[in-house]
């Protein structure tokens, strides 16, 4: 296997194990983006998430009904503004639904040395940047 086989073998089981995550709760892929941007940033509104995800707002309130069906995210009125919403999610729901994975992620991790774990590490960063730069310019429109 090359660089492109194992790029693509990773990408693959990702998105099995995202449509799997999504099967079990009732979310979608969007959902769960969405999800982690929340459980990353901190609560957001309707509106910022919209512009988060690059989503219509009510687009959004799809989104946000899923999550809080599944028990990930709370609607709570805005402190600073009574006519918003703000998305919060629910702590220690992310890390639930994610738990088993965390755990054979820290079990794998664990059989690498210190040094091994800072170049796999390095490659994840990397790897990471080349996904958002490849995103942005797919999303650009009139871009074949």
């Amino acid at each position: 296997m090359d660089g492109r086989d194992f790029g693509r073998e990773l990408s693959t089981a990702v998105v099995a194990f995202h449509e799997a995550v999504g099967a079990r709760l009732g979310v979608t892929a969007v959902d769960q983006r969405a999800l982690a941007l929340i459980a990353g940033k901190g609560p957001l509104t309707a509106g910022e998430l919209a512009k988060e995800i690059n989503l219509t707002p009510g687009a959004v309130t799809g989104v946000a009904d899923r999550l809080e069906r599944a028990g990930l995210v709370r609607r709570e009125p805005d402190p600073g503004d009574r006519r918003r919403v703000v998305i919060t999610a629910i702590p220690g729901a992310f890390g639930r639904v994610f738990a088993g994975l965390s755990a054979a992620m820290n079990e794998l991790s664990a059989r690498y040395t210190p040094e091994e774990q800072q170049v796999i590490g390095d490659w994840v960063v990397r790897t990471i940047a080349v996904l958002k730069e490849q995103t942005r310019l797919l999303s650009e429109p009139g871009r074949p």
